[in-house]
Parts: C-alpha cells; structure tokens; sequence
C-alpha cells in the first residue's frame, strides 16, 4: 500500500488509516485485534485512536479503546511497525476524562490525558497526537455551512475562560522534548485554527502542525472550501474520517431502513447525517454508485482515497468483511466519469451534512 509524508515529518503513512472508535463497545478486544491483523497484513501502518473512545462516550467504557490496542501490540510485539495515533480531548464538561472536573486544553489536563494514554497503549510515546477538537466555543466540527450553527452544549457547560493557543501549544513542545509524543495535529478543526496554531509555531512557541483530522466524504466536502488551500500551502496533511459518512453512503440506511445491530439503531447518534434532504442525498449518491458498478461503500470510500490533498482516509469497521470492503477501495480505479457525475451532484445539493 502506497505511504505519504506525514506534514513536514519524516513518517509516511499508509493512504488508508484503521479507525478504532468500535473496539470496547461494538467490537471485542479479541475482534479488535483481528481488525488490526488484518490491516497490517495488507499493509496498512498507520492505526488512529483517542482516550474518548470507544464511541459512544461512557464514563464506564471510556480508555477501553487504548487498552486494546496496548495488548495487541505487547502480543505482537511490533511497537516499531506501528505509528500511533491518539488524541485528547478539547474543552467538555464530562467530568470523568479527569476524574472530578471538566477538562479543557490545559497543561494539567493535557499532560493528565497523554500519562494515561501511554500507560493504556503500553507505549512510551505517540508518533502523532492530535487535539479532538478546538477549546474555542465553535459549532462542532468548525467548518458550518453557514454562520449561526449551533454551539456545543458541552463547551458551554463549561465556565473556564478559553485557553490560548499559545498555551496550549506550550504544552505540547514539553512533551515533544520529553520524548512523550514525536509530532502534534489537530481535528475537527478549522482554516483560522490551522493558521493560528501555525502561527505560534512560527514565532517558536510550540510544534508545528503535521496533520488534520476532519470529516471529509461526499455529504460533507466543506474540507474543499478554505481548508485545501491552507494545508496544501502549508504541508499539513489531512487526514480524513468518516469516509463512508458513518455507513449513510454504504446504502443499509437507503430508504430508511435501519438494521439491526447498526450504529444508528443501536445508538441513536446519527444526527449529523440525518439534517433535512440528507437521506435523498444520499439515495443519489449510492444509487450513483450502483450506476457505475460498484457497491455504495466502495465508491464513497474511493472518491476519497483519490483525492489530491488526502494524505490518509481513516475507516473503520465491526465486521472484518466491512473492513475487507474498505480495504479493497485502494483497488477501485477512479475515472474521470465518476468524478464529473459527483461533482454534478455535489453542485446541487452542497454540503448537507458538515
């Protein structure tokens, strides 16, 4: 499987990323680590994580996620053949990612979050950890399609005042220098983030940002908008999650169907793709696909991995033949004609889903 640089750093990924988000509350560890053996023995390098998971987020279940992984690589013993991925939490009032407080991007929460994962993963540094998402009060995901989106209830909770970027960033030049994590990314981020945390870079503050991790897939392509150019520009490199648009553009969901055992039906968490028009939007797209002589999951996760500015798609899965079918999207050979009928599409109906 081709790799690709990593930012500005000497890492090369692997252009498909293992999502782990399912190991702890769908998957088993046992299941977990037969999605691992899996991806590695196709060539996949590159396994992304966060203290959060696995999703939903329980104060019972949360860390699980780490664990798994940890005991996966004692058993194989590969540490070295794996870069590792984790992340931190931004600003929420769920109190039990510290025990008795919210948390926001802090020196004692950050160091708190990246003691524990270490410890859970049975590793003594990350090669990339990324903030989840922004400690600014901004409508989750920081790209909307228009202003006035909705706040993050949780963010709002919280009454601390908004930690600067340059303190934030502090924090993770001291855990670069104690050999704690080896590079520093963002998610759910936005352009003036970005540029910011460049910024304080710059003047000497902190790390320089190696990666992105946003949604990207065709219900959301608001990447596209301003995001494209900055990390072109700037080499910092996407990394996208949510190909498959949490399995509305594998077409279980067409016509609304919802299977038993599902994330939807079993969660009841899909309501950023779920907005008004989304589920026609949908329909067309795998239908579009269909057209085109491929299942819906496959073309959804190959207009991604051909996209010019994508450094790594992360997928995840709770069946191995899920995985199987997002690993074999590295097959599909994208045309032209295919690009030409989503952009068609996606001149008509937007962004549904940011």
């Amino acid at each position: 499987m081709e790799k690709r640089r990593l930012g500005r750093t000497d890492l090369f990924v692997s252009r498909i990323c293992l999502g782990s988000m399912t190991w702890g509350q769908q998957n088993t560890e046992a299941e977990g680590h037969a999605q691992m053996d899996m991806a590695f023995g196709r060539g996949v390098n590159f396994i992304d994580t966060a203290e959060l998971y696995p999703i939903p987020p329980k104060a019972e279940t949360q860390g699980r996620t780490e664990k798994i992984i940890g005991s996966w690589m004692k058993a194989k013993g590969n540490r070295d053949k794996v870069i590792l991925a984790s992340k931190v939490v931004g600003r929420t009032a769920n109190e039990w990612f510290r025990g008795d407080r919210p948390s926001t991007l802090v020196r004692a929460d950050i160091v708190d979050a990246v003691e524990k994962s270490l410890a859970k993963l049975q590793t003594d540094y990350l090669d990339l950890y990324q903030i989840h998402w922004p400690d600014r009060d901004i409508p989750w995901g920081s790209n909307p399609t228009r202003v006035g989106a909705p706040r993050r209830a949780d963010a709002a909770a919280v009454t601390a005042p908004e930690t600067p970027i340059a303190e934030t960033l502090a924090v993770f030049d001291e855990l670069v220098k104690a050999g704690k994590i080896r590079h520093f990314g963002l998610s759910n981020e936005s352009s003036w983030g970005v540029m910011r945390f460049l910024f304080e870079a710059e003047k000497g503050v902190g790390p320089r940002v190696a990666s992105i991790q946003n949604a990207y897939n065709l219900l959301n392509r608001t990447f596209e908008v301003n995001l494209a150019e900055v990390c072109e520009r700037e080499e910092v490199s996407l990394l996208a999650y949510s190909p498959l648009a949490q399995g509305y553009l594998t077409g279980k969901y067409d016509h609304g169907a919802r299977p038993q055992g599902s994330r939807t039906q079993l969660f009841n968490r899909g309501q950023r793709y779920e907005t008004p028009n989304a589920a026609e939007v949908q329909l067309e797209y795998n239908e579009l696909a269909r057209s085109f002589g491929l299942e819906p999951a496959s073309f959804a996760a190959a207009f991604v991995l051909n996209r010019s500015f994508l450094t790594s798609s992360i997928v995840g899965a709770t069946t191995l033949g899920q995985l199987e079918t997002a690993l074999s999207a590295i097959d599909v050979k994208w045309i032209d004609e295919m690009q030409t009928a989503v952009d068609a599409v996606h001149q008509r109906v937007g962004n549904p889903c940011p």
